[in-house]
This record gives structure tokens, sequence and C-alpha cells, in this order.
């Protein structure tokens, strides 16, 4: 070998028998096992308790590594062995499936397929005890998603789930905490310069009683605010250990990809989730452009208000399932403040956001359509044995481009009722998702291109 590397005719280097390593091939020992027939005879009719132990163990393949084959959707227990089957607390039978868990986005974060939402559960309505009940029974049930904001009851909302955590004593590994940036109980501190961004971290933190957040959510991008700004404050959170990960919520495909580019220009940490709102009558954003982000440059999708705020309620009048006006106001309940700008929403803009599905905001024509769609979508759910509500977050879990959906309780019937939408979703047929969509008529399509050639 030396010789062919200085220029040398190359050949196969022959082992030195001088060196102390050397072994003659005919004084090497025989490393193979030799088993006498008799111990071949017991070695196949033994069992574990006979106290004969094999030479030889072969390689046993572990649970992560069937789950890398199954890919990321994959079947996985609950926290229990076996998993654990919850009474009937709502009349609603036993819940005997698992929940499954994928990671999020193209990072190494897994999370269950049905998180819980805070905003609901931790309402000023909703006692202290009744909020630690859904807490636990989703807990076992395995989600480990837990969605807050730091405006949810004026931060209150923290303080109630750190306080459970810290009563359950539940492995910090076992659970992920997400909160959400911008919004503040106080108008004037609202905004995502990086003193609010770093403040409002380490004020969910001192609330939550954590040592870090699993995943700052950044809801809403500031146009006041320069992007840069933004991504070198998540990255200093990160850094800083008071963060994990960071994500957006109802940011635009466009706003996504330019703090990407933030990020890969000056080497700060990327984002790995978008929050997206995405129900029956709201489908553009989620499922045209966030799969294309996700293929693109790895930001998950996390669906919120798969219940449209509330608006698709399984009560019935007189065989029509209503847009009830009362769980529309209680949007502007103390539980969130909500801003100006949110509350007055002009009717153009309310098209350009997708908020045309509200009762409020369309005319009597559009409502009678969405009654009728309501009453069909009834009937479909009677036919496939469960409510308008499982069908609706049944129909939300079959998007295979979604790694998380985000429901709310204010009780434990609530939860368990949308826990068993999991056996629904099991039992939706292509043909049940096209008759959906016939009622619906709502798929949505991307815009024509427009070639400025053409039109010169």
């Amino acid at each position: 070998m030396l010789s062919a590397a200085m220029g040398g005719s190359a050949r196969l280097s022959q082992p030195d028998v001088r060196s102390p390593l050397y072994i003659n091939p005919e004084m090497r020992e025989e490393t193979s096992v030799h088993l006498s027939q008799p111990d071949v005879r017991k070695l196949l009719s033994s069992s574990p308790s006979d106290g004969f132990k094999s030479p030889v163990r072969a390689p046993i393949a572990s649970l992560d590594c069937m789950e890398d084959f199954q890919g990321c959707g994959d079947n996985i227990q609950g926290r229990n062995d076996p998993p654990q089957q919850l009474g009937d607390r709502a009349g609603q039978g036993l819940i005997s499936g698992t929940i499954r868990y994928k990671p999020l986005g193209k990072s190494g974060l897994r999370v269950s397929q049905l998180g819980l939402g805070a905003w609901v559960t931790f309402n000023p309505q909703v006692s202290d005890e009744v909020a630690e009940e859904v807490v636990t029974v989703a807990y076992d049930c395995g989600i480990n998603v837990f969605d807050l904001s730091e405006s949810y009851s004026g931060g209150r909302a923290e303080v109630q789930l750190g306080a459970i955590l810290k009563k359950k004593g539940w492995r910090r590994s076992s659970y992920h905490v997400l909160t959400k940036v911008y919004w503040n109980s106080k108008g004037d501190e609202k905004g995502l310069s990086r003193k609010h961004i770093i403040e409002s971290i380490k004020a969910s933190l001192d609330r939550l009683g954590l040592e870090y957040i699993d995943v700052m959510v950044i809801h809403r991008a500031d146009d006041m605010c320069p992007m840069e700004e933004v991504v070198r404050a998540c990255h200093y959170c990160i850094e800083q250990g008071m963060a994990m990960y960071w994500g957006t919520s109802r940011w635009t495909a466009v706003e996504i990809m330019e703090a990407w580019t933030n990020c890969r220009q000056f080497n700060c940490t990327t984002p790995i989730v978008e929050q997206s709102e995405y129900h029956l009558f709201c489908r553009g954003k989620t499922e045209l452009y966030l799969p294309e982000m996700y293929n693109k440059i790895g930001v998950g999708t996390m669906a919120w208000s798969p219940l449209a705020i509330g608006l698709i309620s399984s009560k019935v009048d007189d065989g029509t399932p209503v847009f009830t006006r009362q769980s529309f106001k209680r949007k502007n309940t103390p539980s969130l403040t909500w801003p100006d700008e949110e509350v007055n929403i002009p009717a153009a803009t309310a098209r350009d956001q997708g908020y045309t599905w509200l009762k409020d905001k369309g005319g009597a024509e559009e409502q009678r359509k969405q009654q009728a769609r309501l009453r069909e979508l009834c009937a479909l759910a009677e036919e496939l044995g469960c409510t308008l509500t499982q069908l609706s977050v049944a129909w939300s879990l079959k998007n295979e481009n979604l790694h998380c959906v985000l429901i709310g309780a204010a009780s434990v019937d609530q939860l368990l009722e949308n826990l068993h939408s999991l056996q629904v979703a099991s039992r939706l047929r292509p043909e049940h998702l096209t008759e959906v969509e016939r009622i619906l008529d709502n798929k949505p399509v991307r815009p024509p291109m427009v070639s400025t050639l053409a039109q010169r």
C-alpha cells in the first residue's frame, strides 16, 4: 500500500508475521458453537423455566425501529400498558381506541393527534375542579399537547394549568406545553418587539411554574415590527433555554416563508409549526398552502377550532342543527382579550380572511344554504351513529397533512364526546368523505396562474 501511494505498483499488503498481533490461522481458536444432538433436542423443547440458556442471543427489534418502518402516523399505545379504558362518564360507552402520535413538522417532537386547547377549559365560567378533571382525563387518554396563550383569562389559564401540573407530578417529558405571544391583557403591551416577546415568555414561565416551554407560538404577524427582530428574539429564547421550539399562528404562507428565509440568513432556529383554523367551513389555507410549507421548509400544521368556535353544535332545533348565536357571543367573554380589529371585522376583510362561514357575517340566502348543509351533515352523522360534533372532528382527523387537532372542552362529557371522534374517523370510508364534499361544495382550488407575458 505504501509503494502504491509513493507511485509504485499497487499490490495487496501481506500480513507481517513479525508483528505481535499476528496469529497463525492454523492455531486460531474456533469461535463457533457446537451443540450435540441431545443439547439441540433440549434447546428446542425447553421452556424459559428449565434454566437452559442459549449460547447465542438473537437481536430483538425495538419498538422505535418498528415505528420507523410503519411511518410517522403509527398506532402507539397510551401511557398505561394495557391501555386504560375510560368508564361510562358521559353515557358514551368505553373508549377503546388509542391515540396516534407523529412528529410535529419535520422536528423530532412527537405530539398526539388530538391536543387540548385551554381557551374553553380555563374559562371563568368553568370551575377549577372541573378544569382539573378535564386535564386529567385528557392526559390519561394519551393527549400530550396543552395549548395556551398569555391572553387566556388574562393569564389565569397559565396559572391554573401550572398548578394542575405541579399537583399531578407528571413527568415533564410526557407532555408538551404551548403558549402564544402577541395578545396581552393590556392593549399597550401587545406586539412582537424583542422586548415584548422575551418579557412575555418570562411571565408565562412564572405563571406556569415551569423551567421551559415546549413550543412558543407567535400569534399573528406584526406589520409594525421587522421580521429579523422577531426571529432573533425567538432564537434568543431558545438559546437561553426558555423554549425548545417556536412556531406561528394565523400567519400567511408568505409571512411563514419570510420568517424561514430570515432564519436561514441570520442562522436562527426555524419555526416548526403553524396553527391554522380548519373546519368544515374554513379550508383554503390549510389544504392548499400549508402542505407545501411542510414539504418545502418542514413547517407542520396544527389545526384549531374544528367546531368553528363552537358554532357547529350537536344541538338540534326541529331537526336542524343551528349556528347558536350565544356560542359566538361567548367569543367576547373575559376569557380572552380580543382586539378591536378582531371584533369589528369589515365585510371585505372577513371574506378575505375566510370568515364568510359565520352566520352573523352572511346574508339570508347564505344562512339558508348553511342550514341546508348542516341538515344533510346531521343526517350523515346519524347514519354513522355519531353526533355532528364527532363527525366534524373526525373529518379533520382524516386530513393526513395535519399533525395535531386542538379540541376544547368545558366538561368531561364534552371531552369524551370529542375523543370518540377517533372511533368515528376509523369508520369514515372514501364514500363518506365524497358525500361530505358533495354536501359542503366548498373544496378549495388554487386561483388560476396569471401570465404577465400573455397580457402584453
